[in-house]
């Protein structure tokens, strides 16, 4: 009998029907083949590596205690988007939710943040390195000043480029309903940076390098640990599948273009938090695993 061989290109569908059968392996790969995924959406979500790894563990324990109940009336991904979805909206506020903020208090702190030098200070990492990851740590703060529906919406809409007809299944509206409530949270974001960040408009007093040392004092920004630009596997508009069409709604496409540009992280402790899944007394009961 030939023994069966499942990695992380073997379809949805047959690791599955494997899992289910009571193949570890195929689970794993399962887990495995969507984990990246599921922490990077958590990253974006809350903007914290630590939480966005306890969140990613959370997912995927009921992705995979629910994964009987997939009747397959929609893609696999489609359906482990909306378990995200409905995890992230109920969840209790994280760290940097505990005070949310809207733009109007986030664009005030900008300000009040005062310019400094990094020639001023000595660092072990480079300068570039710093500034970099105190834009993406300031961009993702920016996108915490959204609702969670609105946050969400972006993610699936603008950031990985889902269609409407896939986004509106995932959070259970009509396509008509997501376009709008995408095009709101685009111009919110969107408004807010071209008024306050020089990123793109130049004209714009905010710049990361001057913020970059009261990042780092008010400990958005590690030194020692850039939380942002380790386990890197690539950019995040490099592992998207690009739609056919975009939404074309006049809102400005350079911003999305620079959200698009974060890198896409490795899941920490990839391995490590497999084999703990699948070792749960739950799990075993569930697949009947020897």
């Amino acid at each position: 009998m030939v023994k069966k061989i499942f990695d992380i290109s073997t379809s949805d569908a047959t690791l599955i029907e494997e899992s289910l059968a009571g193949n570890k392996k195929a689970l794993e790969n399962l887990i495995k083949k969507h984990q990246d995924w599921i922490y990077n959406i958590a990253l974006t979500f809350v903007g914290d590596k630590d939480e966005s790894a306890d969140l990613t563990q959370e997912v995927l324990i009921k992705i995979v205690t629910k994964l009987e109940s997939f009747k397959q009336k929609s893609h696999f991904k489609t359906w482990v988007y909306r378990i995200i979805k409905n995890h992230f909206l109920n969840m209790k506020r994280g760290k940097y939710e505990t005070d949310s903020q809207t733009f109007r208090q986030f664009g005030q702190g900008l300000d009040q943040l005062p310019n400094e030098s990094l020639s001023d200070y000595s660092y072990d990492v480079e300068d570039k390195y710093l500034v970099k990851e105190a834009k993406i740590s300031c961009m993702k703060g920016m996108l915490l000043c959204l609702d969670r529906e609105q946050r969400m919406i972006y993610i699936i809409g603008e950031l990985f480029e889902f269609t409407d007809a896939i986004g509106s299944e995932i959070m259970e509206i009509s396509k008509e309903n997501f376009r709008v409530k995408l095009h709101r949270a685009k111009k919110q974001l969107y408004n807010f940076m071209d008024n306050k960040c020089g990123l793109v408009n130049k004209s714009n007093p905010c710049r990361c390098a001057r913020k970059t040392v009261g990042f780092i004092k008010m400990g958005f920004v590690d030194p020692i640990n850039l939380h942002f630009q380790k386990n890197i596997i690539s950019d995040i508009n490099k592992v998207i599948d690009k739609k056919i069409s975009h939404y074309e709604d006049g809102v400005l496409s350079e911003y999305q273009k620079l959200y698009q540009e974060h890198p896409f992280l490795q899941s920490p402790d990839k391995l490590e938090s497999i084999r703990s899944l699948l070792s749960s007394k739950t799990i075993k009961e569930t697949f009947n695993f020897n």
